[in-house]
């Protein structure tokens, strides 16, 4: 969709922006995400719990059965143009955050992205392709097979470039938390946190990410590369990704006190509001319901 977003993408209006890290007094859960971020579909591809990676558990997910290991970029023509799409993306997550950035005379600090095929080394550990889109705090890096993509369109009902764009976005908004504080702080404090309250404070976590992904497609449409029909290929990722709808694909019920990156309806509702804002002030998911 390209029109309807109006003004300016930061909602700027005088001093800089506020970009919300979670910060709570008075008790609560506090705090955020740890060793290696991920989109959630882990969880049900391998059975393991994604906390468990997050927060050091596990070195990353089991590789004997993946394909040898290659860290260079796919060389196929088709992975060749999502290389290339890939890319777009980044710069445009790029031109985003430095400016919302500078908005509080600061620098962002880029993430590098890293695409590969088969297995990857990572600060945070070993990954495959299994494991989905992830970013890895310790080294500030974005990683992403891009074998995802002909998952999300053809084992999750979510096609389009810009359902593609949603995933990569939402994996820069992890490195935005990271690099404000966010993550760290969920990490120093995770140790004391109850698997329950680890899961509700990474839906918190994860619906963020939603939202600041919302934010680079009010942006996107602010440079007219958005066309129409592509804000619905959005929602409709965030749709098909969200816990609920996953479990019950999977094992056909869902079990609540599970979920760690928020439902459906709640992935969406954020990413949506990131979209009709523009503003990252209005992606703070600590304070109240979500």
């Amino acid at each position: 969709m390209g029109g309807g977003m109006g003004g300016s993408p930061f909602g700027r209006g005088g001093g800089g922006i506020r970009i919300p890290t979670g910060g709570r007094s008075g008790g609560g859960i506090g705090g955020v995400i740890g060793i290696v971020v991920i989109l959630g579909i882990i969880w049900f591809a391998t059975g393991q719990n994604p906390i468990d990676i997050l927060t050091g558990g596990s070195s990353g997910v089991p590789t004997q059965s993946a394909a040898p290991s290659s860290s260079s970029l796919p060389t196929s023509g088709q992975e060749d143009d999502l290389r290339d799409f890939v890319g777009v993306v980044v710069k445009e997550t790029e031109d985003l955050w430095t400016e919302v950035f500078a908005a509080s005379n600061q620098q962002y600090p880029a993430p590098a992205v890293v695409l590969f095929t088969g297995q990857v080394n990572t600060a945070c550990g070993g990954a495959d392709a299994r494991t989905g889109p992830f970013y890895c705090p310790e080294d500030r890096k974005v990683y992403i097979d891009l074998s995802f993509y002909d998952q999300l369109r053809d084992q999750f009902g979510a096609p389009g470039d810009f359902a593609q764009a949603y995933v990569l976005a939402h994996e820069v908004g992890h490195h935005i938390q990271n690099i404000t504080g966010v993550l760290p702080e969920f990490n120093r404090r995770r140790q004391s946190m109850s698997q329950t309250d680890a899961n509700a404070y990474s839906i918190r976590i994860e619906l963020q990410a939603d939202c600041y992904a919302g934010v680079w497609a009010n942006y996107a449409g602010q440079q007219n590369i958005v066309e129409q029909g592509d804000f619905e290929e959005a929602l409709n990722a965030a749709d098909q990704i969200g816990d609920d709808t996953l479990q019950k694909r999977m094992q056909g019920f869902a079990v609540p006190k599970t979920f760690n990156h928020g439902t459906s309806a709640q992935r969406k509702t954020w990413f949506e509001r990131g979209y009709q804002s523009g503003n990252p002030s209005d992606c703070d998911t600590f304070s109240g319901n979500v």
